[in-house]
Parts: structure tokens; sequence; C-alpha cells
């Protein structure tokens, strides 16, 4: 008996024809995609602008230094006796630091007192020959010119009886130098000298040197361009000086911890450093424990001007393009929409906003992967994180 056979196209349309017959019955009852509801729209977090007072803060950078510094130095030539002060000490004004030989000094203050005593002899007898003279010379029993020589030496006595009383006044007072005090109180660092060493021969030697660290000064530099920028946005109006005993001082030390006690700003200098083209200002610490020391290097903020109507944003609202910065804002008819924006100062986590944004604006803030403009989405209020103190 003879097989028939098939050709093979007609083999295959039949497997085909099977496969689907078996797809079509596995997804029977299903509905078919496209046919549901639309997804709901995308939910971001907004602030709403609105304009408030805010004290613009700049940080700059800065050098401690001593609110008095006194170099006490010999004032009179001689030999170091003693070191009366410890070295590292707190010292007050007028306490007794180093004692120089005063023998030569006491030589001459008795000889200045001889030399006194004598002038006071001479002006006592000449005034007496004067006195003498006087009726005689109205007698006509001397000559004129012999009670004229008798005033003359009168006169030249009182001369040098005053030239003797300065010498004296000299004489006590380098006397008086040779027991050396503090000239104001605070600490006093290492001697600069040491027992048996000559002093003041040609010029006043530096023996020590004390300062004053409580209160401490803080000198700042900011850029004359910084300056200049504030100086001319007050001129306009857009903002109001934060006046020197308003101007609140925060300090931040080399180890970048906030410094428990803020100053106060004293003064801005007048002129600007040529070789920097800065400008010094000079805030007041109070220092009691003694902590912050000349010399260490620190970053200040300083509150220079006030924002009576500022609007700001949190930075990761705002996105920088080569195009400029830019935020996502809301409608009324909740759409979203790109907004530029003019945005070039910091002020702690925020941006201050100078053109682009109006009050009532509602500006996305979280959410921003989730939206294109023109794109329909739900707003809920957004609250900035809390940031967890520092327990250092």
């Amino acid at each position: 008996m003879r097989v028939p056979r098939f050709p093979m196209l007609a083999v295959v349309r039949l497997a085909a024809a099977s496969m689907l017959a078996t797809l079509l019955s596995a997804c029977g009852g299903k509905t078919a995609p496209g046919t549901g509801s639309p997804p709901p729209p995308p939910e971001v977090g907004v602030i709403t602008i609105a304009p408030s007072r805010l004290a613009l803060t700049t940080e700059l950078p800065g050098r401690l230094e001593a609110s008095r510094v006194a170099e006490v130095r010999a004032r009179v030539p001689g030999i170091v006796l003693k070191r009366v002060f410890e070295e590292g000490s707190k010292v007050k004004a007028g306490q007794v630091l180093f004692r120089i030989d005063p023998a030569p000094l006491q030589a001459t203050f008795s000889s200045s007192q001889a030399m006194l005593a004598r002038a006071q002899a001479n002006l006592a007898q000449a005034t007496l020959k004067v006195q003498r003279y006087k009726p005689l010379v109205e007698a006509n029993a001397i000559s004129k010119q012999e009670y004229d020589d008798a005033l003359t030496m009168q006169k030249q006595a009182t001369a040098e009886l005053a030239l003797g009383r300065a010498n004296l006044h000299s004489a006590r007072l380098n006397l008086g130098y040779a027991t050396v005090t503090a000239p104001i109180s605070g600490r006093i660092g290492r001697a600069q000298v040491t027992e048996g060493a000559l002093v003041g021969q040609s010029e006043a030697t530096p023996l020590a040197t004390v300062q004053q660290v409580d209160p401490i000064y803080v000198n700042l530099t900011q850029s004359s361009t910084e300056v200049l920028r504030l100086r001319r946005a007050m001129a306009e109006g857009k903002l109001q000086s934060a006046g020197l005993d308003a101007a609140k001082v925060v300090m931040v030390t080399e180890d970048g911890q906030q410094y428990p006690q803020s100053g106060k700003l004293l003064f801005t200098d007048l002129t600007v450093d040529q070789s920097s083209g800065a400008v010094t200002l000079r805030a007041e610490f109070p220092n009691p424990g003694r902590m912050l020391l000349p010399g260490m290097y620190v970053r200040a903020r300083l509150e220079q001007a006030v924002n009576e109507a500022a609007i700001t944003v949190p930075q990761q609202a705002v996105q920088r393009t080569t195009d400029g910065a830019s935020v996502m804002v809301v409608g009324a008819d909740n759409k979203v929409a790109a907004r530029p924006v003019t945005a070039n100062t910091t002020q702690g986590n925020v941006l201050i906003v100078t053109a682009g944004l109006a009050a009532g604006d509602r500006v996305i803030v979280e959410g921003l992967q989730k939206v294109k403009p023109g794109a329909v989405v739900k707003t809920v209020p957004w609250t900035a994180p809390v940031v967890a103190a520092n327990t250092q």
C-alpha cells in the first residue's frame, strides 16, 4: 500500500495553526491592554513663595589677635639682678617683673640732690645781695651797674635751681625704672633675658611681652568687590545695613567647631590693602577660659546687611544648566512649567532669588525627577528635613 506524501510547506502551515490555537485558548477571557483607567498624576513636594526678612551672613577668614599687647623693655642701662615673675603666668598692672642694679642710678640721684641744694643756696645768696643793694642804689651809694649785676646773678641762680630740680626729677625717674613693672594686666610670656644680662645700653632692650586675651580680637579680610556690591545694594535700597551694634559675629575655630560665645563687630577699615585687594574688619569676642590664643586661624560668620523682602528657595529646587538656573513651578491648573531665575547667593541651605519668582509662586522641591514641563501633578507641602544635633 502506498502512503501519501505531503509537501513541506503544508506541514509548516499546519504546525503554526496549531500553536496559534493553543495561545488563543490560554488567553481567553482577558481584557485587551489600553482599555483600563489612566494612572494618577505624580505627587510632588512644593513650597509657596513668601518674602521674609533675612540677615545676610558672610563667612570670612581671619586671625586672632590679643586685644592689648605690651612689650616690657629696659628703660635704663644696668645689670639685671633678678626676674621676679613666673613665665606664662597671669600678671597685674604694676606688678614687679625685673630688678635692675640700682647702684649707679642711686649715685646719680644723690648727685642731683646735692646740685639742687647748691642751686638753692646760690639763689638765696643772690636774693640777699639784691635786697641789700636796692636801698643803696636808691641812695646813690653804689652804681647802677653793680645793682644790675646783682639782679642778673639772682636770675641765673633761679635758672640753675630750675635745672637742678629737673635733673633731680629725671634721676628719680631713672631710679624708679630700675624696678621694671607690668604696664598692663594679662598673660606674660617667656623672659627674653636672664639674670646678669646687661640691658638698656644703646636702646630699650626687650625683656618680656604681656598680652591681654580677654576679650580677644579677630581680624577678618573681605574682598573689596564684595564690599562694593553690598554698599551699592544698600545705596539702591535693596539692602539695609545691619549696623555695628546689631552685627552679630559667630566664630568657627580651626577644628571646625563653633565657638560658644558670639562676638560683635568693632569697625571696618577705611582703606584697601594694595597687595591683596581686601578690606580688614575687626570683631571682638569674650575669652574668659583663654581657649582662644593669638595667632589662631579662624572663620567668622558676619551679619553685614538685612534684606527685608528676601525670596529664598532650597538649593535642591534650583536646576543649573549651560543656559542658567531655573526652577519648576506649578500653575493654578496644576501644570508644571520651567521658570528661569537669578540665584547667585547662598545663605545656609537656601539660595536667594533676586529675579524670576514672586510671592505666591509654587516651586517644586521634591519629586523633580518625576515631572517635566506641561505635566499635571498633585502638590503636597514640602517640609525641610530635621538635621540631628551635633552632640560632640
